[in-house]
């Protein structure tokens, strides 16, 4: 009798486990955006316990590459390397060398000095700078204006308006950071999104996940659907921080060209596809300032990488790794 109790006990803790496993969901806010994580665990505890690590992690990355916040590093250097070279940790000199070849690889479409500009203008408050401002700061934007020393680990600004900004590039690096989190604890099938990055591991448990790009027009609708598994995937548009000029009425978004320090215009929305979010997240601010034949064009010479672009009057274009639906 004994010996069946416990087999029956433990027959009972087995199927308890298996019906435990399941999907688990967390959200939280983090780099001025939602933060969306989802997993496969056995344990529900311990999947909490993964997910909050991710948001943790999200929300350390903002604490140290916020512009905005004074005990950043960012902020720090935005504040000093006008002057003089400032000694950097090294995961910030790693995201600055990146964005200095992403730089070189758009000729200039991908600047992290556009903030030159771009720290003139309140999107909540609905201001711009002025065409006396913008004209005085424009000579700021130059990425080459950003002299990064790799022997000493430091940066140093060559002129003494420029200012940086990691918006184009962080919450991809962010991404990749909670899914390689999460894939150290043997999580095998998670997503991670933040805004319009995302990064997923693995597939849905046999099936692709089902990323969605936002109809750049309806937040209500998407435009497209899309079956994805191990991805990073960006979107850029013009739809998530704006405002319209009282006097022209035309939309006044924070994805700054930075040939003219103005919003870019002729495309609503870029997303790019590709390994990792370091690279997708810059890649889809770059397409969506070349426009959709220079970036698209872009994207096809580099292997791993695809592409979408709505323009300005609403037409999908593909990369030719892509397939229009029909």
């Amino acid at each position: 009798m004994n010996v069946c109790l416990r087999l029956c006990a433990a027959l009972l803790l087995v199927g308890a486990a298996a019906v435990r496993a399941d999907w688990h969901y967390q959200t939280g806010q983090a780099m001025g955006t939602e933060i969306i994580v989802q997993l496969w665990h056995e344990d529900p505890a311990q999947a909490e316990l993964a997910a909050l690590e991710v948001l943790a992690e999200m929300r350390r990355i903002d604490q140290w590459l916020s512009p905005w916040i004074d005990t950043s590093e960012l902020y720090k250097v935005n504040q000093t390397a006008a002057q003089a070279p400032v000694p950097i940790s090294a995961p910030l000199f790693k995201i600055l060398d990146k964005a200095a070849y992403m730089s070189r690889l758009s000729e200039g479409a991908f600047d992290i000095t556009f903030a030159s500009v771009g720290y003139r203008y309140d999107y909540r408050q609905g201001k711009a700078p002025t065409d006396a401002e913008r004209e005085a700061l424009l000579p700021a934007i130059d990425y080459r204006l950003v002299v990064l020393d790799k022997t000493a680990r430091t940066v140093q600004f060559i002129h003494p308006n420029v200012r940086i900004d990691l918006g184009g590039i962080a919450k991809g690096y962010a991404v990749d950071s909670a899914i390689a989190l999460l894939a150290a604890k043997g999580i095998a099938h998670a997503s991670v999104s933040a805004g319009g990055d995302s990064r997923i591991l693995g597939d849905k448990r046999g099936r692709p996940w089902m990323v969605g790009i936002k109809n750049p027009r309806d937040e209500q609708q998407l435009a497209l659907r899309l079956p994805l598994t191990d991805t990073a995937m960006s979107t850029s548009g013009d739809y998530e921080r704006f405002f319209f000029d009282p006097v022209t009425g035309e939309r006044e978004h924070h994805i700054i060209n930075p040939r003219t320090g103005k919003a870019s215009q002729g495309v609503m929305s870029a997303t790019v596809l590709g390994p990792s979010g370091f690279d997708t997240d810059p890649l889809s601010t770059t397409v969506f300032i070349l426009g959709a034949e220079r970036g698209l064009a872009l994207i096809d010479r580099l292997p791993g990488f695809d592409a979408i672009v709505i323009d300005a009057t609403g037409q999908v274009h593909y990369s030719r790794g892509l397939a229009a639906p029909e």
